[in-house]
């Protein structure tokens, strides 16, 4: 059944970097990005759904599709990944007024006003893809990722791929993973994660305290503060994530401060204390700015 869902955007609005985010795997398996607008496949609730966006002058046109009756629920849920994968979350405008005489990233917001955090559709993408990319590099981790979804994931009625959710993570065996170019490692606090979710023993659930899901998540092997942080950032939309063990922040502070070497992470932390409570923007820009040719 399908149902319809208006979001309206805010003046300024950076489509194309929503686009970009969701076009980065080729294959097109779970994304398929056009010109003026995408479609993500999902599973929420045990559904598959597909979430079409149409962007238009100033609304997004969405369209909820899914294998089964769109309860109430179901579409709150789905509103609630919106949200997400269109970059709604966190109003720019706050971190470039604070930001804006900054010597570090004052110029870059002001050559790229309006930039958006883009965030997974649910909280478990958020934190899957942080376990399964990092350490290694984009196209590797891209691949992996596709793996997991033809894994773990089902296939809409029309085609496209669904990421899964924890229980259908739980699923799987080690060997699945394992066999599969998946570390070891990685694949055990996969599962571990997925098992914990289903179990009750860790809770997703955006409206928790911060505090609460940073301590629960902490406590699982195999993820550490990277892998929270980016967790909150791009599942929870939280605006004050520290990402000073991210390499490629520590390269944008040595390109935008100078400096013989890349800042370690004792440094970066310092340095982006100063951004706080706004840190999660200024990642953003950090890493906007390298592939910023005046920086």
């Amino acid at each position: 059944m399908r149902s319809e869902i208006t979001l309206d955007l805010p003046p300024g609005y950076r489509f194309q970097d929503v686009l970009a985010f969701h076009s980065r795997d080729a294959e097109e398996i779970a994304e398929q990005v056009a010109a003026d607008g995408l479609r993500k496949g999902v599973l929420l609730d045990g559904t598959p759904v597909v979430l079409e966006v149409g962007f238009c002058r100033d609304t997004a046109r969405c369209l909820v599709d899914a294998d089964g009756d769109v309860s109430p629920a179901l579409l709150a849920h789905a509103r609630e990944a919106l949200l997400n994968i269109l970059g709604l979350r966190i109003d720019p405008a706050a971190f470039a007024a604070f930001a804006r005489n900054d010597p570090a990233l004052g110029p870059v917001v002001a050559r790229q006003p309006g930039l958006r955090i883009v965030q997974s559709a649910t909280v478990f993408e958020a934190l899957t893809w942080a376990i399964i990319g990092q350490q290694i590099n984009l196209p590797f981790a891209i691949s992996l990722r596709r793996t997991f979804i033809q894994l773990a994931g089902r296939v809409h009625a029309s085609g496209l791929w669904c990421y899964p959710e924890a229980p259908d993570v739980a699923r799987l065996a080690l060997e699945d993973l394992t066999s599969r170019k998946f570390s070891r490692s990685k694949a055990e606090t996969l599962l571990r994660l997925a098992r914990l979710v289903v179990e009750g023993g860790v809770d997703l659930d955006r409206a928790r305290l911060v505090g609460d899901i940073v301590e629960e998540l902490l406590a699982i092997k195999g993820i550490g503060p990277w892998t929270v942080n980016y967790a909150l950032l791009r599942g929870y939309g939280y605006p004050d994530c520290s990402l000073e063990g991210d390499v490629a922040i520590r390269t944008a502070f040595h390109r935008l401060l100078g400096g013989d070497a890349r800042p370690d992470i004792p440094t970066t932390q310092r340095l982006l204390e100063r951004y706080a409570p706004h840190r999660t923007m200024a990642a953003a820009y950090l890493w906007a700015s390298l592939s910023d040719s005046s920086s």
